[in-house]
């Protein structure tokens, strides 16, 4: 068990924990969640030991062994990836060089060889002679071929660093698993893997992360950071979520009998819990919702930003045409013969195993870029409104984001008086002082606020979204999430949050090297399709 008890952090004035008590217990998930600059991360690295609280302490179970991955891709630089891994078990790491250090005197005594003995015994309790055989194991489970094993971690792409260093985060079995975002760079299919992990870790596991589909796989429980508390509830992200904003709803209706509420609130505990026998996490979740209260059950106090497209005309009979489109870059083929015509509903996940591929791809028909064949067409009804996943160019220069915003008012919008902008920035959560902000000194979440609030004033019937969660908070996710789900217009879009590509997208078109696949199903038909999939294999192959 690892608890935190009268936990207090402060920065001068700011007050980021007041008197945090909080326990957490073998066999479950917590999802860490909260507002941006909420302190989760912070909150982990208390819990490692990383930052001292200014009160309070951390209490650990004796003997336990904690794991915290780490985010420093430069740390590990002069190690190789195999050992860079087996690192994560500090105590074998330690004993295993102890022990090579005995035998390699020229003057080993009878007491070095007992000690050897001891060394010896500790090293098997642990594992250490299956040690680098397992750190292999997991590195090839996370996509990192066996030809990298031996490079130092310096010669490898930062992509695949942050694989490295999450393998050694789960190396060795830890009884305490701290990750901070543990899918960042990882592909759909290595996230299916670490969810698999996690499913049926039997420890304790703490994770902040932004996928919503990751949290409901892995979580047990929700621990919400909000306020300068931290409160733990049952169930995963879906379940929080969904209840709190029932009971907010219930709060605002006056006049609804108590009894009816209790009803609505018990029907959709039921129904939460019958679902969660689906998910590999059945047993403890659906046992936690069986114990769980209608007293334990709270309205969110969180924001939501009110992400509307509102198009100004219907698309026509022509919405685009792509012609065997090629890219090629640094003399790799990204895609090739790229042709498709989209319909009227559609809203298009894009998928590719190299993520530069559907980056070129929306730039091109975005005019931004160029195609080194092929061509494309845009239907004459078309308003597009554009995020791509790189905007930073867009607030080079120090205007406040009113005078930001207001350089983007469409010609047939004749009154942009300051209300009208106002309007537009206050529903993405600026409001007040904020409007007055300068654009180079803002967060990248709020740019890519500033980036949607540009593009429902644009008015589009075409949205183009290229990894449109990057920098958002789960509350923004959320927000934007069920915005393109209501949009009446066509979405073409990149996400690696896998439940806005599921719940958005009715059709899915891969770019590969070798052409398309494109089939008329969600993104979850897609990826469970077998025969998807052997064509998949086929055209990367």
């Amino acid at each position: 068990m690892i608890s935190a008890r009268n936990i207090t952090l402060s920065f001068g004035k700011r007050v980021l924990f007041d008197e945090v008590n909080i326990g957490f217990t073998k066999g479950n998930c917590y999802g860490i969640i909260g507002a941006n600059g909420a302190g989760k991360s912070t909150f982990l690295k208390i819990l490692s030991g990383e930052i001292e609280p200014t009160k309070g302490a951390v209490e650990i179970t004796p003997g336990e062994r904690m794991s915290f991955l780490k985010q420093n891709q430069f740390e590990f630089d002069e190690q190789t990836v195999l050992n860079t891994v087996m690192q994560g078990h500090k105590r074998m790491w330690d004993v295993m060089h102890a022990k090579d250090a005995l035998y390699a005197k020229e003057d080993f005594t009878e007491e070095d060889g007992l000690k050897a003995g001891e060394l010896e015994a500790e090293f098997g309790e642990m594992g250490g002679y299956e040690a680098e055989s397992n750190a292999a194991s997991l590195l090839s489970d996370l996509g990192v071929k066996e030809d990298m094993h031996q490079s130092l971690m310096k010669d490898i792409p930062s992509n695949f660093k942050l694989r490295v260093l999450l393998a050694q985060s789960l190396f060795g079995n830890p009884d305490i698993l701290l990750l901070d975002e543990p899918t960042n760079g990882l592909d759909i299919e290595t996230i299916g893997w670490l969810e698999n992990f996690l499913a049926d870790y039997e420890n304790i596991v703490l994770v902040v992360s932004h996928d919503r589909h990751f949290l409901d796989t892995v979580c047990t429980h929700v621990s919400d950071v909000d306020r300068s508390k931290i409160k733990t509830f049952s169930g995963n992200y879906s379940f929080w979520y969904e209840s709190s904003t029932l009971m907010a709803r219930q709060m605002n209706d006056k006049n609804k009998k108590n009894e009816e509420k209790r009803a609505a609130l018990l029907d959709f505990i039921a129904r939460f819990s019958a679902n969660a026998s689906k998910s590999k996490q059945a047993t403890s979740r659906k046992k936690a919702l069986e114990k769980l209260t209608i007293e334990e059950i709270e309205p969110s106090n969180r924001k939501y930003p009110g992400i509307i497209f509102q198009p100004l005309r219907e698309v026509g009979n022509q919405i685009l045409n792509v012609e065997r489109l090629q890219k090629n870059v640094d003399g790799r083929t990204l895609f090739k013969d790229v042709t498709f015509s989209v319909s009227k509903n559609d809203k298009i996940a894009f998928l590719s195993k190299d993520p530069l591929a559907i980056t070129y791809f929306f730039d091109i028909i975005n005019e931004g870029g160029k195609a080194d064949s092929g061509s494309f067409e845009w239907g004459t009804t078309i308003t597009k409104a554009y995020l791509p996943m790189e905007h930073n160019e867009e607030f080079t220069v120090p205007l406040t984001l009113m005078d930001w915003l207001r350089q983007f008012v469409p010609t047939h919008v004749t009154d942009a008086d300051e209300p009208f902008i106002r309007g537009f920035l206050g529903k993405m959560l600026f409001s007040g002082d904020d409007v007055m902000k300068k654009t180079n000194v803002l967060s990248g979440g709020e740019k890519v606020r500033c980036m949607v609030s540009k593009m429902m004033l644009q008015n589009p019937n075409v949205v183009v979204l290229d990894q449109p969660t990057n920098h958002l908070d789960l509350e923004s996710i959320q927000s934007f999430n069920e915005g393109c789900q209501n949009f009446p217009g066509i979405v073409l879009m990149t996400s690696h949050d896998h439940t806005f590509m599921q719940t958005v997208a009715n059709r899915v078109i891969e770019l590969t090297p070798k052409g398309i696949i494109d089939r008329l199903m969600t993104f979850d038909e897609y990826m469970e399709d077998k025969r998807v999939q052997e064509l998949r294999a086929e055209m990367y192959s």
